[in-house]
């Protein structure tokens, strides 16, 4: 397949595009950007910064792929945003550059970005994550494997969401979201398992008791952390992969549990 570029949009020089790239009408590539087959930059998009971005990504109108960082701490310099493949930015969305050399922005695999939403520096995203419209990562946010986050939430400069984990929508999250937990509110706070989402991505109907089971004992019973732990351990499930994800989020937690 040739790579189709329309006669208005600007490939700068120094571009790197690979064959079955198609950009569409007043779009715009950068100097320092790579793009790999199969991807498509629709009309009005802009691919810029030290972008490389992987096969069969989809950038709808409007789009702003590579922004220069918000981060008052940016010295200058053109800096990286690395991007998987099979990712979807819909219109106007927009996703920053790291703010110094060495540092980088990553999504990893077919991440659903909705429209208006905004991925900041020195964010790491996983892979299938779906992030609806007018939503925003701060800076440094981490997200994991197959997370939903609604419309309208803001995540706070440093906060972690586990795997898949669900935030509701227009909520505020100014701390960790754990695992296969549903977080929701202003400031959120960790509501129900995510059983709807689990269920959808195939976890077994034990697999899911065992999750509310971690649940109850970290967010019922009015018990701390080590309590809690020490509870699951008591139990025998402490050596499930279920459980040890859980309890690996929580022993790396910076900002609290929310």
């Amino acid at each position: 397949m040739a790579t189709e570029i329309h006669p208005t949009a600007i490939i700068e020089p120094g571009a790197e595009l690979d064959e079955g790239v198609i950009v569409g009408a007043y779009a715009y590539v950068g100097p320092h950007v790579k793009i790999t087959k199969g991807t498509q930059v629709m009309h009005h998009a802009t691919i810029d910064g030290a972008t490389t971005m992987g096969p069969d990504n989809e950038v709808h109108p409007y789009a702003y792929i590579g922004g220069k960082t918000h981060d008052m701490k940016y010295r200058g310099g053109v800096q990286g945003l690395t991007i998987g493949a099979g990712n979807v930015f819909r219109e106007f969305t927009t996703v920053h550059c790291a703010t110094a050399a060495g540092q980088m922005t990553r999504l990893n695999d077919h991440n659903l970005i909705l429209a208006y939403s905004h991925i900041a520096h020195e964010c790491q995203v996983g892979n299938h994550l779906v992030m609806s419209s007018h939503s925003a990562l701060g800076g440094h946010v981490e997200v994991g494997d197959h997370v939903n986050i609604g419309w309208g939430v803001g995540v706070h400069q440093f906060c972690r969401i586990g795997d898949y984990a669900m935030v509701g929508a227009a909520s505020k999250v100014v701390q960790d979201v754990p695992p296969y937990m549903i977080s929701d509110g202003s400031p959120a706070g960790v509501r129900a398992p995510n059983k709807v989402g689990l269920e959808r991505a195939g976890f077994s109907r034990e697999e899911i008791v065992l999750i509310r089971r971690v649940f109850k004992v970290f967010y019922k019973e009015g018990l701390n952390r080590r309590q809690a732990a020490a509870s699951l351990a008591a139990a025998g499930v402490d050596d499930t992969v279920i459980v040890t994800r859980f309890l690996d989020f929580l022993k790396t937690s910076e900002r609290g549990l929310s």
